[in-house]
C-alpha cells in the first residue's frame, strides 16, 4: 500500500494547479489480458532433466482508477496475474503475481469521445511460485498430521498482509479508449485497450531458492477493458463525483475453532485480529452511490520451530447505495456490497533447500483453500476538505462500518469457517475525490 500513499501525495500536489480546468474526467474500469513470459532459468533446469518447459505467458485481471486534468493523466491499478498450469509427476506447477501500480501519463488527443494516452507506471508486488499435488486428507486433523504435499515459494508475501508488497515494478504502455453513451445517464461507458511492456527494472530482484523469477514479472502485454467514465462537461453543477480511497481498519473476528485444531496438533494458534489494507473506489451521481472495494484480511504467525503459517482472505465487492444526508463538507450514506472472497491457509517450512534439490524432493509445505460469495451492508460518514475555494478536488476522510455475511459455506476440508468469515468491521479511509 506504499504506492497508494504515494498516489495520494502526487494527486494532491498536481491538483493545486489544475482545479480551474474544465476538461476533467474520472474513470473506474476493469481489464483482462495476456502477457508473454518465458520462465527461462527454471525451464533450463527442466531441460537438463529431460522435461518439457512450462507453458509461456500469464493472464492479467485488473481493477483501475484514472483521472484526467487537461492532458495530464494520473491513475492507480491493481492486477492479479496467473500463469498457465503445468503438470509434472502428479504435481501442479504454476505461479501467480499481484501488482499495485501508480500511473502517470499524457493524453495525445484532446478531451472528447476518443482518448489516446501514453503512460508509464511504477509499483511493487507479490510473487507466488508453487508445486503442489492433491493432499489425500479428508479432515483438518489429517492434514495437520501430514501437511507436506509440495512447496510454496513467496516474495512480497501478501498472505501476511498487503504491507508486505516488495520490489520495484514498472510498465510503459499506451491506452486507447472510446465513450459510448448510456441512455438517460450523464456517465458514459468507456471501452478501452491497453498495450505495452511490463518489467522489473533491477536484475535479481525476484530470486527464490537459487533461481531468478524476474520473467514472472515481465513481458509484452495487451489488455481489453470496460469502465464507467465521468466527463465533467456532462454535468452542470456538483451532482457527481468519482474518488479513490485508501482503507484500513479492524475486523472483529478470530478463527477460534481453527486455532483449537492447531493447538491439538502441536501448532501455535493465530493471535490478535486480522490486519487489512485496501482500496475503495466510490462514485456518486445525483445521490446514488456505486463503486468497488478490494482489501486483504490477513493473519500470520509462527506455527512451530522453522515453520510459519498464514490465514488470508482477499475480498472484492461491487457496491450500490444512496447518500442519505449532506451538509457543507459532511455527508452520511449507506451501500450494499455483493462480492467474492477466498480463504487460504498456508503452512510453510522455512528451511527448504535450493533448486534443483527442491524440485527433486518437493514435499515441504501444506496449503488449503476455499472461495465463495459474500454480502455486506455498510454505512459511512465522510468529511471533505477542499484544496481551494474553487470547485475542484477534495481530500476526504471517512469512517465505514458494516457486517460481512458469507453466502457460501467456506469449509476448509471438514472445518466450517463461516463464523470467521462473518464479522462486523470498522474501516477508516483517506482519499481524493474530484
Amino acid at each position: 500500500m506504499r504506492i497508494a500513499l504515494l498516489l495520494f501525495l502526487v494527486f494532491s500536489s498536481s491538483f493545486s494547479f489544475a482545479q480551474s480546468n474544465k476538461a476533467n474526467r474520472s474513470t473506474i474500469y476493469a481489464t483482462y489480458g495476456r502477457t508473454g513470459a518465458n520462465m527461462r532459468l527454471f525451464n533450463e533446469m527442466l531441460a537438463n532433466k529431460g522435461l518439457t518447459p512450462m507453458r509461456k505467458g500469464y493472464s492479467n485481471l485488473g481493477l483501475g482508477y484514472q483521472t484526467r486534468y487537461n492532458d495530464f493523466v494520473l491513475g492507480f491499478e491493481l492486477y492479479q496475474n496467473s500463469g498457465l498450469k503445468s503438470t509434472f509427476n502428479g504435481y501442479d506447477l504454476d505461479y501467480r503475481t499481484t501488482r499495485v501500480l501508480l500511473n502517470v501519463g499524457y493524453s495525445l488527443t484532446e478531451e472528447g469521445n476518443f482518448q489516446f494516452i501514453h503512460y508509464m507506471s511504477v509499483g511493487s508486488g507479490f510473487l507466488n511460485f508453487q508445486m503442489l499435488r492433491e493432499n489425500p486428507a479428508q479432515t483438518v486433523n489429517q492434514f495437520l498430521e501430514s501437511p507436506a504435499h509440495g512447496f510454496v515459494l513467496r516474495d512480497g508475501n501478501i498472505h501476511k498482509g498487503s504491507r508486505y508488497f516488495t520490489g520495484l515494478l514498472t510498465e510503459i504502455g499506451f491506452q486507447a479508449s472510446f465513450d459510448l453513451e448510456i441512455p438517460g445517464r450523464e456517465e458514459v461507458l468507456e471501452i478501452m485497450t491497453k498495450f505495452g511492456y511490463a518489467f522489473s527494472p533491477f536484475e535479481n530482484s525476484w530470486e527464490l531458492n537459487g533461481i531468478q523469477f524476474d520473467n514472472a514479472q515481465s513481458g509484452a502485454f495487451i489488455r481489453a477493458g470496460v469502465g464507467i467514465s465521468l466527463p465533467d462537461h456532462n454535468f452542470f453543477y456538483k451532482d457527481a463525483s468519482l474518488g479513490i480511497h485508501l482503507i484500513s481498519g479492524l475486523h472483529f473476528t478470530s478463527p477460534d475453532e481453527f486455532n483449537t485444531l492447531l493447538e491439538e496438533n502441536g501448532f501455535e494458534p493465530f493471535e490478535d485480529r486480522p490486519n487489512n489494507w485496501g482500496v475503495k473506489v466510490l462514485g456518486e451521481s445525483k445521490g446514488w452511490l456505486y463503486g468497488a472495494d478490494i482489501y486483504n484480511v490477513a493473519l500470520k504467525g509462527s506455527a512451530k520451530e522453522n515453520v510459519s503459517h498464514t490465514l488470508n482472505s482477499i475480498r472484492l465487492y461491487g457496491n450500490l447505495g444512496r447518500k442519505l444526508f449532506e451538509r457543507k463538507n459532511l455527508e452520511f450514506g449507506g451501500v450494499a456490497g455483493l462480492g467474492y472472497a477466498n480463504l487460504r491457509y498456508s503452512l510453510i517450512d522455512n528451511s527448504k533447500p535450493d533448486f534443483p534439490m527442491l524440485f527433486e524432493e518437493p514435499d515441504y509445505d501444506g496449503y488449503l483453500r476455499k472461495s465463495g460469495m459474500m454480502l455486506k451492508p455498510e454505512i459511512y460518514m465522510m468529511y471533505s476538505v477542499p484544496f481551494s475555494s474553487e470547485r475542484g478536488i477534495n481530500l476526504v476522510f471517512g469512517v465505514h462500518g458494516g457486517y460481512e455475511a458469507p453466502l457460501s459455506r467456506f469449509r476448509l476440508l471438514d472445518t466450517a469457517m463461516y463464523k470467521y468469515m462473518a464479522n462486523p468491521y470498522l474501516h477508516f479511509s483517506v482519499g481524493i475525490r474530484p
